[in-house]
Formats: structure tokens, sequence, C-alpha cells
């Protein structure tokens, strides 16, 4: 049994945890920017298949007061890695450091590689590594002079689905884009409209949450390759997954609008490449003119922001069609990720019935949640 952390965006801390809870594993415990919890070698798999949010999978090797670098490099040391990292794997130390007595980047990078090297050569009896095998990429995060080191299983971040074949400017992550759906109390067979949709993360996202598919169904994973992962367990587990997607009516009830035809035609093929086009209809469209396909549906949108395009009058213009929209269809509830602080009173002329604070990307912005009528 391991200790696994999976990192998160800060504010969405609540929702990895459910979705680790979801998945069977116990929670450990819940911190900024990430969640530990309980898993074997087969929860390794599953946590990097099936998290929507959560940014990585990290395996936590151990945990030390380290007031000096041989404190570091005897903790570092005192860890098994041979049975982890085998002879001819090839491993990399990156570190951070904040509010620690160890404070040099280069210095804990370098006692710490070379203690898990000394470590490996009085295990395997050898002086030099091949590295030719898989990768396995160690960080020490020093804070407040305790060091933790773990290991990434996920290798590039989980937001990268593999969809997003096409792009626009400032695309908001997949992980985040999954949060903000999760976080509107979307279920399949709701209405759900984002009338800002770029290149459609948000649709696509809600459209893969509706038919549970696993969002790291279609790429690979840095511990595929890890010995203490059998083959057998990926593809056992690749098979449930395909074996739970699920096929909801033929009837679209998830719609993206854009003003920007560009936008409208790389969201039709990232959604043919997630496998979901069919479930989606995107279309261009002025926010001004957005209409409602139905009863009691959601809004959830990333309109555009002053810091990125600097048009705050098409952004204010943007707020108050959706507020006109709201206004005359109460039942309809809407979710506004914003960094503007005065959306609430531009929107609705009242403050929202929730508010998240979330960073997208190194903006801070804030969720707000306008709720319909019950």
């Amino acid at each position: 049994m391991f200790e696994l952390i999976a990192t998160a965006t800060f504010g969405l801390e609540a929702v990895v945890r459910r979705e680790i809870e979801n998945l069977g594993y116990e929670i450990i415990k819940t911190e900024d920017g990430k969640v530990t919890f309980a898993g074997d070698e087969r929860a390794l798999v599953r946590s990097n298949l099936w998290l929507r949010c959560a940014d990585r999978v990290l395996l936590k090797a151990c945990e030390f007061k380290a007031l000096e670098f041989e404190d570091l490099f005897q903790g570092i040391k005192s860890y098994p890695w041979e049975s982890l990292i085998p002879e001819d794997g090839k491993f990399i130390v990156t570190c951070s450091t904040v509010k620690s007595r160890l404070h040099n980047p280069p210095a804990i990078q370098s006692v710490s590689k070379k203690a898990v090297v000394e470590r490996m050569r009085s295990a395997y009896g050898i002086e030099r590594f091949a590295e030719t095998g898989a990768e396995y990429t160690i960080k020490v995060t020093m804070l407040k002079d305790r060091a933790t080191v773990t290991v990434d299983s996920s290798g590039t971040g989980l937001h990268k689905r593999g969809y997003r074949v096409a792009n626009v400017d400032a695309p908001m992550k997949e992980t985040l884009a999954a949060a903000l759906v999760k976080l509107s109390f979307f279920r399949p067979g709701r209405l759900l409209v984002d009338p800002c949709c770029g290149s459609g993360t948000i649709p696509i996202e809600a459209a893969m949450i509706a038919m549970n598919i696993a969002p790291g169904l279609n790429r690979t994973f840095a511990c595929e390759d890890w010995d203490i992962i059998p083959r057998e367990v990926w593809k056992e587990e690749r098979k449930a997954a395909f074996e739970a997607i699920s096929q909801p009516g033929n009837a679209p009830r998830i719609f993206g609008g854009d003003i920007d035809p560009k936008a409208v035609a790389a969201a039709k093929e990232n959604a043919a490449e997630a496998g979901v086009d069919e479930y989606i209809d995107f279309r261009r469209a002025d926010v001004k003119e957005l209409d409602t396909p139905g009863n009691r549906g959601i809004i959830v949108t990333n309109p555009p922001y002053g810091e990125r395009i600097g048009i705050n009058d098409e952004i204010d213009r943007i707020f108050k069609s959706l507020g006109k929209f709201c206004k005359k269809h109460p039942d309809w509830s809407l979710f506004i990720i914003t960094p503007d602080k005065d959306a609430e009173k531009k929107i609705m002329g009242r403050r929202a019935d929730r508010r998240r604070k979330l960073y997208n990307g190194n903006i801070e912005t804030t969720y707000y949640q306008f709720h319909g009528a019950k």
C-alpha cells in the first residue's frame, strides 16, 4: 500500500477529494493544492485514468525534517529506491523550497540525486546506471524545513486528455473546465449551455462526464512502464473504462456558441477527437442572441478576460446579455468564472448565491454561482 498525492489547482481540493472518494480510496489528509490518499498499484492506474480535476498523481516516497544537507542525504538514502526503480531506470530529480533553511535549489537537487544513486549502487552492486528504461521523476519539496519526496506517476499533466487538436488563444485547462461543470450540479440529460465556448473545452468535458468517459482513456502515463504495475492491470482497467462508457440519447443537451467562427470550427474538431461531437451542438452566435433551447438549464461559461484582450466594453456587454437572459428565464442557473470583481453587480445586480476563488493559470478569478428558481 502506498501514500498517493493528487495535486490540484488551489480552490479545487474538495472537488478532487470527492473524486478520490468516489473511486473508493481512503483520504489521509487534504491540504492546500493536494489530497493525500491510500492506494495500491491498481489505485495508481485508476486515479490516473479517472481523475478529471486533479493535475497529477504522485507516489509519496518519504517525508522527514531536514535542517542540514546531511539530514536530506540520509533521509532520501534511507528509502528503498531499488523497490521502485529498476537497474536500468532513468531518473531525474527536481526540487522546490519555501521557508526552509535549505534554500539553494541546485544544491538540494545535487544532494538528493547523490542520495538516490548511493542507495541504488549499494542495492544493485554497480557503479554506473544505463538509464535506458522507464522514467522516474523524483521531486523534493522543502517546506518549512520539512522534506517531502515524491515520484510523478502521471508524466504529462492530467489536463492533457489528448483531444485538443485545434486551439484558440488562452484556452482553459481541461481539469479546470471539468471542475466548473461538476460544481454546476450538471447531470446527464440536463441542459448545459456555454455561450463563450472558445475551443469547446467546457461542453466537451460536460459531454465526457455525461457519457462517463474516463478522461485519461486515450493517453499514456509515466507509470505505465513501471515494473511495480503489471501490464495486465493496465489492460484490465482500460477494458473496464471502455465498458463503463454510456450512450446518452441522440438529442444533444449540450450547446456551445462563440462569436468567432474559427473558435467554433476548433470546438467541433476537438469534440470529434474526443468522440462526443454528436452530443454537442456547436454554432456561431453572439451572446446577446442567446435563447433557451428548453427549461431549467444551466449556463457554464468562461468569457474573455480584460487582462487577455483589453476590450472591457465587450466584456461588460457579455455580462449584460447574460444577466438579461437569466432575468427573462428565472429557472436557469448561471455559473461564470471571471477575474472581474464587479461581475455580480454588472450581471445580476446582486450578490451571487455562492462564490469560489480559483486560479485560471496565473490569473486569480472567482467562480460566481447564480442559482435559478427551484
